[in-house]
C-alpha cells in the first residue's frame, strides 16, 4: 500500500519568479503539482498551500499557525513536506522540533536555491529526498537539502549561494543519498520520550546578541527596560564575556537579578561552549547565565522562545533549558 503523503507551500525560492522588483515566490503548490508527482514515486501525494512568501517575511506567529496544521492533519497521513525558503528555514525547522516533540510522523522541511521553473535547479531533488524521507516512517522533524536529510533542531544555513547550503551542526546527518540510494542512520534518530501533545505557545520578548569588542554595557541593560524577558548572547569562543574595560559580567547580572533569562552561546559554529574553562565563562555561570552548549543559535533562540511561552518561574525556565528536549543538545 502506498504511503500517503501532505505536501504543505509556504513559498520561497522553490515557488519564485521573476517581478519588477526581483523574485518572489509566484507559484502555488497547483502550478508545481506536475514537477512533485514526477518526483513522488510510489508515494500519494496532497497538496497544499499554507503561505506563498519569501522566508524573511516568517516570523513566530507563522511557526505557531504551521505547527497547528501539522497537528491537525497528523493522523491522516503517512509522513509531511513543508516546502520553505532558505533564509529562515533552520528557525522554522528548530521551532517545529520543540512545538511537536514527540509527534508520530516524519515532518520534512526543504526548500531550494533556484526555483523549481529553472532546468538547473536543486528543487526537484530535494523535494524527492524530502518525500521519501517522509515515507519512511521515521517519526521527527527534519530538513531534507543536496541530498541529505538533518536534524531539524541540528541545522544551520552555512553558505548563500550553493546548493549544499546546510549543514547539521555537531550531529551526525540522519540520512545521505548515493549510488546506493537512501541510507538512515536509526541510531542518530532521537527517540520518542513521551506521547505527542502541541506545545505552540511562545514568547515574543525574546532578542540575540551578537558580542564585538566595544559593544557597551548600556546597550544591555536597555533590553530589559524595553521589556525583553530572554535573551540569547554569542560570546566569543568557548562563552568568553568580557569584565574589565567594560564589564558585562555585572551588567548581566543586573537584568538577571531582576528576572531576564540570559542564554550564553558562541560565535563559533562548531563545538559549542564549555564555560567553566576560562574566568569570563565562569563568572558568567556564577552570576545565572543558562549555557548553550553545543546548540546551534537557531536552537538556543528558539528554544528559550518556546520555554518562555510556557513558564515565567526561573527555576523552571532553567530546568526546561537544561534538559535535551529533542535532540538539539550532546549530553553534557
Amino acid at each position: 500500500m502506498s504511503k500517503k503523503i501532505l505536501i504543505l507551500n509556504t513559498g520561497g525560492t522553490l515557488s519564485a519568479v521573476m517581478k519588477r522588483n526581483g523574485l518572489i515566490p509566484g507559484l502555488s503548490i497547483h502550478d508545481m503539482e506536475k514537477e512533485l508527482q514526477m518526483v513522488s514515486g510510489d508515494t500519494n501525494i496532497e497538496i497544499e498551500d499554507f503561505c506563498s512568501v519569501d522566508s524573511a517575511n516568517i516570523f513566530p506567529e507563522d511557526w505557531c499557525a504551521l505547527s497547528q496544521r501539522i497537528s491537525e492533519c497528523r493522523n491522516d497521513y503517512d509522513g509531511i513536506v513543508v516546502i520553505h525558503g532558505t533564509d529562515t528555514l533552520a528557525y522554522t525547522s528548530s521551532m517545529l522540533s520543540f512545538m511537536l516533540r514527540n509527534i508520530n510522523i516524519p515532518v520534512v522541511i526543504t526548500g531550494s536555491q533556484l526555483s523549481i521553473t529553472n532546468p538547473v535547479a536543486d528543487a526537484m531533488e530535494n523535494c524527492r529526498c524530502a518525500i521519501h524521507m517522509a515515507a519512511s516512517r521515521i517519526p521527527g522533524i527534519f530538513v531534507a537539502f543536496n541530498r541529505k536529510v538533518m536534524l531539524g533542531c541540528r541545522v544551520s544555513k552555512v553558505r548563500s549561494l550553493s546548493f549544499d547550503a546546510f549543514e547539521s551542526i555537531n550531529y551526525p546527518n540522519i540520512a545521505t543519498i548515493s549510488s546506493l540510494g537512501m541510507k538512515i542512520d536509526t541510531l542518530a534518530v532521537p527517540e520518542r520520550t513521551g506521547i505527542f501533545k502541541l506545545s505552540n505557545s511562545y514568547s515574543d520578548k525574546v532578542c540575540m546578541v551578537k558580542m564585538f569588542p566595544g559593544m557597551r554595557t548600556e546597550f544591555i541593560e536597555s533590553l530589559a527596560d524595553q521589556g525583553y524577558k530572554g535573551m540569547y548572547i554569542e560570546a566569543y569562543g568557548i562563552g568568553g564575556i568580557p569584565f574589565l574595560k567594560y564589564d558585562f559580567i555585572s551588567a548581566l547580572d543586573k537584568i538577571i537579578s531582576g528576572g531576564m533569562s540570559v542564554v550564553v552561546g558562541t560565535q563559533c559554529r562548531y563545538e559549542g561552549t564549555k564555560m567553566n574553562v576560562y574566568e569570563t565563562g565562569k563568572r558568567a555561570l556564577d552570576i545565572g547565565a543558562l549555557e548553550a552548549r553545543d546548540m546551534t543559535g537557531e536552537a538556543a533562540l528558539t528554544k528559550l522562545m518556546w520555554i518562555l511561552g510556557m513558564t515565567e518561574d526561573v527555576k523552571e525556565i532553567r530546568d526546561f533549558y537544561s534538559i535535551n528536549m529533542a535532540g538539539e543538545m550532546s549530553k553534557a
